[in-house]
């Protein structure tokens, strides 16, 4: 390719014409049309840098008094929207569809929306908001461009113009598709283990048939447990298998099916039905009903009331990332909640459980002094560096993985023991 083909394409892209280009390589101003960039010695990759010339002769970039000053822009720091906040307000009120969507999209002014005074004064904030950070946006990319053969400062622009993508893809699924930040309850259904009922979860990303010790205490089957397949389950996390028991009938709606359970700690769910279950019996998931099918038997899976709130509220401490108009979203679940919600119980992401090969429980490392809820000057909850211990974890590692995952044991223990 040559140089005045190089130019053309400029063209192409930015309709900057040829002549008002200015192309450096590595501060050399490539000044000959008819050479090809492999006789400049320009490799792929590298980076070249265009300074536009105006039609007076000037080059480079616009000088200072040039340049749009930010209260000349029309958008002023203290604008205030054209239309209406109560006019909004009223337009929201009587569309139920635009008020679901305020609801998922901002629950903060959705809370507002009988308050007039206070619906005004966040609508203007949030405004407001925006328009600073978005002059701050310009202003900085002023700032760095001022010395346009500074490879730090453009990637710094890179940087905020792909941040800026990545906030418009959000607000336009935000706005298309809020149904997918909404909870998504998990599916249970009613099951009974030799006379006693639970609350089963379905889940056909598990390997396995779980079920938890004291369930099976319960149901009078631990003894039944063959603990020669005792050993650990990783996955997302890891857990201790206590054993396995063979051969023990459920009852799940009007059938009575054999089934075998692995026995399992550190879960809180009581009956897991996994995928071995699941396929031997052919069952099938019907969502457009809400019903698991079982040999041409229908189960309900139970409402969202019905379910297990408890298990839900296990994963309550989940991070979140700052999302538009003052609200957080869930890092793993995807949520969207205001401030005011922090409080409340966000969804459960049950994680899939992949059952390693029987093996010997592992040795326990040496642990250090007990200490309180939280061990001292690690800001991680003692209890579950004692957890990764048992598991066979160096003391010292399994505060750094704590550390760096926000004090969560699943995610640390799949850091410590597959990378």
């Amino acid at each position: 390719m040559t140089v005045a083909t190089l130019r053309e394409s400029v063209q192409a892209e930015s309709n900057i014409a040829p002549l008002s280009q200015h192309i450096y390589h590595n501060g050399r101003l490539l000044s000959d049309d008819a050479k090809t960039l492999e006789q400049l010695e320009i490799v792929d990759g590298e980076m070249l840098a265009v300074h536009v010339r105006d039609p007076r002769g000037n080059t480079g970039v616009p000088s200072q008094s040039q340049r749009p000053q930010p209260q000349q822009r029309p958008a002023q720091q203290g604008a205030r929207p054209q239309q209406d906040p109560e006019l909004i307000r009223l337009q929201i009120l009587g569309n139920p569809a635009m008020r679901a969507q305020v609801q998922s999209q901002n629950p903060e002014l959705a809370s507002a929306l009988e308050n007039p005074a206070r619906f005004a004064q966040i609508l203007n904030d949030n405004y407001d908001r925006e328009q600073r950070e978005r002059m701050e946006r310009q202003r900085e990319i002023e700032r760095l461009n001022d010395d346009p053969f500074n490879v730090d400062a453009q990637r710094r622009i890179e940087e905020m113009i792909r941040q800026e993508a990545v906030m418009e893809n959000l607000q336009s699924a935000m706005e298309h598709n809020p149904e997918v930040f909404g909870r998504v309850h998990l599916l249970y259904v009613n099951v009974e283990v030799n006379g006693h009922k639970v609350k089963a979860l379905v889940d056909s990303g598990a390997q396995a048939t779980i079920m938890s010790p004291k369930y099976a205490e319960a149901c009078g089957i631990s003894r039944l447990i063959d603990t020669r397949f005792a050993g650990v389950a990783r996955g997302v996390g890891t857990a201790k298998i206590v054993g396995r028991v063979h051969a023990a009938q459920i009852k799940i709606g009007n059938l009575f099916l054999p089934c075998s359970f692995t026995v399992m700690e550190g879960k809180t769910v009581e009956l897991l039905l996994g995928l071995d279950m699941l396929k031997r019996y052919q069952a099938s998931i019907d969502l457009a009903k809400g019903n698991l099918v079982i040999q041409d038997e229908e189960i309900p899976f139970l409402g969202e009331a019905d379910i297990p709130k408890e298990e839900e509220e296990q994963v309550t401490e989940e991070p979140t990332l700052p999302g538009p108009a003052g609200t957080q979203i869930g890092q793993r679940s995807g949520v969207v909640t205001s401030t005011e919600e922090q409080s409340q119980p966000s969804q459960a992401q049950q994680t899939s459980q992949v059952i390693a090969p029987s093996q010997p429980n592992p040795p326990a490392a040496a642990s250090g002094p007990t200490q309180g809820a939280d061990s001292a000057g690690t800001g991680v909850s003692e209890q579950h560096i004692e957890t990764l211990v048992s598991m066979g974890a160096d003391r010292a590692r399994a505060i750094q993985a704590l550390q760096a995952t926000a004090n969560d044991v699943d995610m640390a223990a799949g850091i410590l023991f597959f990378g």
